[in-house]
């Protein structure tokens, strides 16, 4: 009888946890289970865009092979007929279900979820989903807008409640039938904030008075950024509030006070987001399963809030590809605890003082499309094949590697060897890579360089991250073939990580890149 799972994914959240070392935030129920995780502290999406990096670890295939760059084709008809990661659970006997947003709704899960293939009964959406976009944000004049900034009172939202609430109530009625089923059971999570619009429930603007909001270290637009790489926010400039500042595009500056502004509510998105998976975890100690359920935590990519002068996602920088990414793992990441002795007791953001530090902490570069294969080995199933260099007629393979390798090696020791090594395997001695892509329609910024539809793509920008630098070039890409040409590079960016963290300054042109390849 192997464990269960818990796997939750949050729509566009990146590290700004306290237990990745984030000074303001307040996520005491994300720190707490840290403290009892494996914690990577440097895990990366695969392209920063819901649809495609969510069809990415779900499959344990990169864009390239998913062919999904946008949101309008689904892998089993368009590029192969890949088993997922639930799938792959659902066919080793367990009982897989699907909360909130997990795969992408929409044609790139076949308007279904990739149901039946990937889970035993139809997924669950909240209802409240429906109004995400609508006028419910309440302005100065007392009327109603389609606002970025949205805190909100919720007795007077539609249905009296927000969708990710809705998801934690059907997660844990789901938990608690899965308690008496005695059946093994793989439990996907998906909440939508801090995906915008940034509506949540207004007190936890409390949290966080916006005289301790700062800007973004570096609210510029780089010097040296190649505008291709640039992506102009479009989906935050069609906002109410957004669109009257009457901003021009695609460079000119968001005004400061609200910038602030909005990095109050992404802030106070995320605690709310806290309360919810506190609600969650503490539910699975109230069953029962916290002895018996692996935890997995993460996101589909990051979010840039003003760094670069960027907002939202669509780039190849860390603030957008950079993920969360924690195993809870009973037994290994945490000693068991006796019965009735609780794991995840709910901690209120409002009152909780103090941090808890991740239980483990690796800083080796690990990807999202490694997720399925470290998953299926820590419940004990086998882990599927590495995929052969073309792989669009192998139903189960990824290209991802387990990364359970590194949840016990303290980071100095290099193992001895070459052992459990293959040549198709990276090597423990080999510093691990993190490899992103970010398709463009133009070489300057146009109204849809954040979000192109195949047909529009000309370039590709490929980008590896590793512990020192991160390495992006933008090639020629035929959307017709899938294919891109190395040999016609538009444009490159070079960043060193050890004298330039935040990515501003761009050396590519004043290195020969010999050595990097």
């Amino acid at each position: 009888d192997g464990m269960n799972v818990l796997f939750i994914v949050v729509d566009d959240l990146r590290p700004i946890l306290g237990c990745y070392g984030d000074k303001l935030v307040k996520s005491p129920n994300i720190d707490q289970l840290a403290s009892q995780s494996m914690v990577f502290s440097n895990a990366y999406a695969q392209q920063a865009v819901c649809a495609p990096s969510r069809v990415s670890f779900l499959t344990g295939r990169r864009p390239d092979t998913t062919r999904l760059y946008d949101f309008y084709s689904y892998w089993r008809v368009h590029a192969g007929n890949y088993s997922t990661m639930p799938q792959y659970f659902k066919e080793n006997g367990y009982v897989t279900l699907s909360v909130g947003k997990v795969f992408h709704p929409g044609v790139s899960s076949n308007y279904s979820d990739d149901y039946p293939y990937s889970w035993s009964i139809p997924p669950f959406h909240p209802s409240a989903e429906k109004y995400e976009n609508d006028k419910t944000c309440r302005g100065k004049d007392g009327k109603l807008y389609a606002n970025l900034v949205c805190p909100v009172n919720v007795t007077e939202m539609p249905g009296g409640t927000l969708p990710d609430i809705q998801s934690t109530e059907e997660a844990i009625r789901l938990l608690n039938i899965m308690k008496t089923s005695r059946q093994k059971f793989f439990l996907a999570v998906g909440y939508h904030k801090p995906h915008i619009p940034l509506r949540y429930p207004q007190e936890f603007l409390r949290l966080y008075p916006l005289e301790n909001i700062t800007l973004a270290p570096d609210p510029w637009v780089p010097k040296k950024l190649p505008s291709v790489a640039y992506n102009p926010w479009t989906d935050i400039r069609q906002r109410d509030d957004v669109e009257a500042l009457n901003v021009s595009f695609p460079y000119g500056p968001l005004p400061d006070d609200f910038q602030r502004q909005i990095r109050q509510s992404y802030y106070a998105a995320v605690s709310y987001l806290d309360v919810q998976v506190g609600l969650l975890l503490n539910a699975l100690d109230n069953v029962g399963l916290s002895n018996s359920t692996i935890v997995v935590f993460t996101a589909d990519h990051g979010w840039s809030l003003g760094e670069h002068g960027e907002w939202a996602k669509y780039s190849n920088f860390d603030v957008a590809t950079r993920v969360p990414l924690m195993f809870y793992v009973p037994g290994m990441t945490a000693s068991p605890v006796s019965q009735g002795a609780r794991v995840f007791p709910y901690l209120d953001p409002f009152s909780h003082v103090g941090g808890s530090a991740p239980q483990g902490q690796s800083k080796k570069v690990v990807e999202l499309v490694s997720v399925f294969p470290t998953l299926a080995e820590l419940a004990g199933l086998q882990v599927p094949p590495a995929c052969p260099e073309t792989s669009f007629g192998v139903v189960l393979c990824t290209e991802g590697t387990s990364i359970v390798r590194y949840f016990n090696v303290s980071e100095e020791k290099v193992e001895e060897g070459k052992e459990g090594c293959d040549d198709t395997d990276r090597c423990f001695n080999e510093e691990p890579v993190a490899f992103s892509q970010y398709p463009r329609p133009a070489d300057t910024p146009q109204w849809n360089s954040d979000k192109p539809k195949l047909k529009d793509i000309r370039i590709m920008g490929y980008s590896m991250r590793t512990i020192d630098y991160r390495y992006t070039v933008w090639v020629q890409f035929d959307p017709n073939n899938f294919s891109a040409d190395f040999k016609d590079v538009h444009a490159g960016e070079l960043y060193m990580m050890e004298t330039d963290p935040n990515q501003d300054y761009n050396i590519y042109n004043n290195t020969s890149h010999g050595w990097l390849l």
